[in-house]
């Protein structure tokens, strides 16, 4: 295959997921999901309308509420003052956080304003129906059965589900220091909403910084660690970063759909290779256990993470769970 055809950004019509050209677009998800893990979703269901209010109401609430913060942390940290030298312990961005399932903390969060809150909790049901929607075709390519996902993702409680706002100001170093430093996402499935305009987030193919296109009304799907234990390895988690630009804020608002804290995640039976040595590549864990040793190696490469999970796998006692 030719390099441009190649390096061409999967860009997938959901709404042909319902007609003639079903196989295909099934064909082209299993590919991005093989090839990428990261591609992009056009016609996905979720209204424009709703996603330009989100949009209008997250721009103005940074403005009006952490624009100020921001400019004092960068003064507070001196990062104003940057030189010379990379900047590797720190992010160029300003967020925050919503959690959604198991509980909601959105009328905790201060500063939102009522419509804000009220669209945002809209957006997140719209955003629960879409990843769960994908769950299951997902399923569908692997060969699993129907709901495989869902049900490994519940748990006792059900899924772990919550966004990240964050805005990436203009940055006066971009090349000294990153919007966010490269990671692979620790969960299950992420879906983006991203700047139309301002670009910056970029994943790691073949050993290459490919750019992720900004596009209007656009939700980005990339697979976290997660569905990579599970699907065996056949779907890989993706290193991403976000370059800070000179000029222009970008939005990002990113939706975790994880496992519950106690779900226990393994490599799904009917995908682990006959021969023994394969089968032994991922491990079997609580999600909860590893979100404890993300949580301080989220910037270093995901394999150590696998082989100290590997590690702890006799002390844990997995239970009933197990059975799923």
């Amino acid at each position: 295959m030719g390099e441009t055809m190649e390096l061409t950004f999967p860009v997938i019509d959901l709404s042909k997921i319902n007609g003639d050209e079903r196989g295909a677009t099934m064909d082209m998800i299993n590919d991005a999901c093989e090839n990428w893990g990261f591609f992009e979703l056009m016609n996905h269901g979720i209204s424009h309308e709703l996603m330009d209010t989100v949009e209008k109401h997250t721009k103005e609430h940074y403005t009006k509420c952490m624009e100020q913060r921001f400019k004092e942390m960068v003064a507070r940290q001196g990062l104003d003052q940057v030189a010379e030298s990379e900047i590797n312990d720190m992010d160029w961005e300003s967020t925050f956080f919503l959690r959604h399932l198991p509980e909601t903390n959105i009328n905790e969060i201060p500063d939102l304003e009522d419509g804000y809150r009220k669209v945002m909790k809209q957006f997140a049901v719209e955003l629960e129906k879409l990843a769960e929607k994908f769950l299951d075709l997902l399923c569908e390519n692997l060969g699993l059965e129907q709901g495989y996902l869902k049900k490994v993702f519940y748990g006792s409680r059900g899924p772990n589900f919550g966004t990240k706002v964050s805005n990436y100001p203009p940055c006066p170093k971009p090349d000294l220091i990153k919007g966010l430093r490269a990671h692979t996402d620790a969960g299950g499935i992420i879906l983006l909403f991203q700047d139309a305009k301002v670009s910056g987030l970029q994943l790691l193919k073949d050993d290459n910084w490919i750019d992720v296109p900004p596009m209007k009304h656009s939700i980005v799907i990339n697979l976290g660690d997660q569905l990579e234990v599970i699907t065996n390895g056949k779907y890989k988690s993706v290193m991403h970063r976000v370059i800070a630009q000179t000029d222009g804020s970008r939005m990002s608002i990113a939706s975790f759909y994880n496992p519950g804290d106690d779900a226990v995640i393994y490599p799904a039976p009917a995908l682990v290779e006959k021969e023994a040595e394969k089968s032994n590549v991922y491990p079997k864990f609580v999600f909860e256990d590893y979100m404890k040793l993300y949580a301080g190696l989220k910037f270093e490469a995901k394999e150590p993470r696998f082989e100290a999970m590997k590690a702890m796998e006799s002390n844990v006692n997995l239970g009933a769970a197990a059975t799923i």
